[in-house]
C-alpha cells in the first residue's frame, strides 16, 4: 500500500537525486595549497625571502594541527588508513627506517629519512584526509598545475637560451630533466581544466599556462621527458575518453605544431640520438647512465634484503665502485652519481622490498583510479579528473625510468591526489546503494 502522505502511484517513479552542495575552501585546504607550491612548485625556491622564512616548515606544521583539530566525518583517518596505496606508502616508509642501521653511511639515512621521507608520508596522509569530496580534490590539483605554471615562468623569465647553449642547465631545486618529467605530469591536468565546463579565466589560464609548459618543456631539452611525453600524449588520444575524439586530435595537434614551431635544430638533433645512440656518452663512458643503472642493479643482487641503505647509492658509487676507490686513492675527485633511474635506486638501497613497494605505489595508485565510477547525482567530472591523473601518473613512471624520483614529493602529491579521489567516490557512494524505490 501507498504512504497515505504520498499520492498513489509514488513508488514506481525514479527516487529524486539529492542536490549536491560543494564545501568551499577552509584553512586546512589552504594550508595544503601553499605546501604544494612549496613542495612541487618549490615557489620558497624560486623567491628566495619564502624560504628565510621557513615557509615549508610553517605550512606543514599549520597543516597538521588544522588536520588534528577537526572532527568532522569526511575527514577521517581510518578510511585513508585503509586505502592500499596509503598502506604500500606506509610499508616504504617503514622499510627505509630498517635499511637505516646497516647503511653503508648511518647518519646520512637517518637524517634524510626523518627530514624528506618522514615529512612527505605526513603530508601525503593530510592530503588524502582533508579530501571531503571530490571538488577539494580537483581544487588541489589545480593548485598543483598552477604551481608548475609559476615555476615555468619564472624559468622562462630568468633564463636566456644561446646558439651554444641552447638547453636549461642549473634551475631552482630541480635540473632540466627533473623539471621536464614534472611538465609532463601537469599537462593532462591543463587540458582538463580546458575541457571541462568551469569559469572563462579559469579555462584562459589554463591554457595558457599549457603553452608555457611546453616552450619550458622545449628549453629543457630532455629525451628522457620526450619519452614520457609521447607515452602521455598516447594515453590521452586513446584512453581520455571523457573528451570528444575530435577534440583530442585538435589538442594533440596544436601540441605538435607549438613543439615543431619553437624547437631549435639543435633539440631536434638530441631526439635524434634516441633512434642512433651508439654515440651516447650514456652508453660508452664508467659514468654513463648504462654503466651506472648495471652498478645499482649490482648493488641490489649483493644487498637483496636491506640494499646499500636509504639515500646512500651515491655513497655506493663513490666508496663500492672499484674504480672510483682507485681514483681517490691517487687524490683525484670522483662523481658520487645518484641512480638516474627510479626502479634501480629503489632496489638498489632498500634492497628488492623496496623496489616492490615503489611499483606498488604506482600500480595501487592507477588502481585507485581506474576505480572511479560516475559521481551519483552530480556530473561526469570524477571520471574526467581520474583519467586526467592516470595520464600524469603514467608520464612520471617514463619520466622516473631515467631520473632518480624515488621519494620525490611529485611522486607522493600525484599518489594523494589519486587516493583521495578514490576515497571521496567510494564514500559518495556509499548512501546510493542504500536508497530505494
Amino acid at each position: 500500500m501507498a504512504h497515505p502522505a504520498q499520492p498513489a502511484g509514488w513508488l514506481r517513479g525514479p527516487v529524486p537525486k539529492p542536490a549536491i552542495k560543494h564545501r568551499r575552501w577552509d584553512a586546512l585546504l589552504a594550508c595544503l595549497a601553499i605546501y604544494l607550491f612549496t613542495a612541487v612548485g618549490r615557489v620558497h625556491d624560486v623567491f628566495s625571502p619564502l624560504g628565510k622564512a621557513k615557509l615549508v616548515l610553517i605550512v606543514c606544521i599549520l597543516a597538521i594541527l588544522f588536520f588534528a583539530a577537526d572532527r568532522s566525518a569526511s575527514r577521517k583517518l581510518s578510511p585513508v588508513l585503509r586505502a592500499r596505496t596509503t598502506k604500500w606508502v606506509l610499508g616504504l616508509l617503514c622499510w627505509a627506517a630498517l635499511t637505516v642501521p646497516l647503511a653503508l653511511n648511518r647518519g646520512l639515512a637517518f637524517y634524510s629519512l626523518i627530514d624528506t621521507l618522514l615529512k612527505t608520508v605526513v603530508m601525503y596522509i593530510v592530503v588524502v584526509a582533508a579530501a571531503r569530496d571530490w571538488k577539494d580534490v580537483e581544487r588541489l590539483a589545480f593548485v598543483y598545475f598552477s604551481c608548475v605554471v609559476v615555476y615555468a615562468v619564472v624559468v622562462l623569465a630568468r633564463f636566456n637560451l644561446t646558439e651554444e647553449q641552447w638547453r636549461l642547465e642549473s634551475l631552482y631545486y630541480y635540473d632540466a630533466n627533473d623539471f621536464a618529467t614534472l611538465i609532463v605530469t601537469a599537462l593532462p591536468m591543463g587540458l582538463y581544466f580546458v575541457f571541462t565546463p568551469r569559469p572563462f579565466l579559469q579555462r584562459a589560464f589554463a591554457a595558457g599556462g599549457m603553452c608555457c609548459l611546453l616552450v619550458s618543456f622545449i628549453w629543457t631539452g630532455s629525451r628522457g621527458g620526450f619519452l614520457a611525453l609521447l607515452a602521455v600524449s598516447a594515453f590521452l588520444l586513446l584512453r581520455y575518453k571523457a573528451i570528444h575524439a575530435l577534440w583530442r586530435f585538435a589538442a594533440m595537434g596544436v601540441i605538435g605544431i607549438l613543439l615543431v614551431a619553437t624547437a631549435s635544430e639543435a633539440y631536434w638533433e638530441k631526439m635524434n640520438s634516441l633512434v642512433h645512440p651508439e654515440t651516447d656518452y650514456n652508453l660508452v663512458g664508467p659514468w654513463g647512465r648504462l654503466q651506472i643503472w648495471k652498478r645499482g642493479i649490482g648493488y641490489m643482487v649483493h644487498h637483496p634484503l636491506l640494499g646499500v641503505g636509504f639515500s646512500n647509492f651515491p655513497t655506493a658509487e663513490g666508496t663500492l665502485f672499484t674504480l672510483a676507490s682507485e681514483m681517490q686513492a691517487r687524490g683525484r675527485g670522483v662523481k658520487w652519481s645518484v641512480a638516474h633511474n627510479s626502479y634501480i635506486h629503489a632496489g638498489a638501497e632498500l634492497g628488492v622490498p623496496g623496489l616492490i613497494l615503489f611499483l606498488g605505489i604506482l600500480i595501487t595508485s592507477l588502481r585507485a583510479l581506474r576505480s572511479v565510477r560516475q559521481f551519483p547525482g552530480g556530473p561526469r567530472a570524477p571520471p574526467k579528473l581520474a583519467q586526467a591523473l592516470s595520464a600524469s601518473l603514467l608520464g612520471f613512471a617514463v619520466g622516473a625510468f631515467f631520473l632518480s624520483l624515488t621519494y620525490s614529493d611529485m611522486l607522493f602529491a600525484l599518489a594523494a591526489l589519486a587516493a583521495a579521489l578514490a576515497k571521496t567516490t567510494r564514500i559518495a557512494r556509499v548512501p546510493a546503494r542504500g536508497v530505494r524505490r
